[in-house]
């Protein structure tokens, strides 16, 4: 599961954690659970976790390439941290409930200064497919977004030929506002994108709706 996109990279539970003030994530990401996994700030020590995760070419072949080496992994876990606190972008790995070793990766970078405009990618193992981990991280990245760091659109890219980025994205009801001719160099290759969206007014009549549907 994985979405090409301009981020450096390479996709429902509420947090229970207590998310900081939107001034303060610079300081350092909160930990978010959800029901299947939790997500952290990525530390130099994931490196080696990172590379495996991403070391197969069914789960970075429709992505930016990420980096072939440990060293490199290191060098971008440093990379990171210096833009969660320039405030310019961040980046949280994903870990299995119960367990601490990293298996994919959400980012989410401003588009604009103020970060109302912003992009998110992500990346998850191949293993860990459609064990509902991503959904579960996901649902938990887009309530950050939103409600922390004031998002007020939110996109993604993804290759036409990539089905399970696309489909993620449409059952997390991003809206697919057009096709991006050729805007994604992969092996030498230009590729077509799909440019998705999701409005912070959207997600919230999402969220409401689900709710009213529990409580009935």
């Amino acid at each position: 599961m994985a979405t090409a996109s301009q981020i450096q990279t390479f996709p429902s539970a509420q947090p229970t954690s207590s998310v900081p003030a939107a001034s303060d994530w610079r300081a350092g990401l909160p930990v978010l659970h959800g029901s299947v996994i939790s997500l952290r700030e990525l530390r130099i020590a994931d490196a080696p976790a990172l590379l495996a995760a991403f070391g197969s070419a069914e789960v970075t072949r429709l992505i930016s390439p990420p980096p072939p080496t440990l060293e490199g992994f290191e060098k971008f876990i440093t990379w990171t941290h210096r833009q969660r606190e320039a405030g310019q972008s961040l980046a949280f790995g994903i870990t299995l409930r119960g367990s601490d070793t990293v298996v994919g990766l959400f980012q989410v970078r401003a588009l604009q200064p103020a970060f109302d405009i912003a992009e998110w990618g992500f990346a998850l193992s191949a293993e860990h497919w459609g064990s509902g981990a991503f959904t579960d991280g996901a649902e938990l990245v887009l309530d950050f977004v939103f409600d922390v760091l004031g998002v007020h659109r939110l996109e993604a890219r993804a290759a036409l030929k990539n089905g399970r980025g696309n489909g993620a994205l449409q059952k997390l009801g991003a809206t697919q506002e057009g096709i991006l001719h050729r805007s994604f160099l992969r092996n030498g290759i230009y590729l077509d994108q799909a440019l998705w969206t999701i409005l912070a007014d959207a997600r919230g009549e999402s969220r409401s709706t689900r709710s009213n549907r529990l409580v009935h």
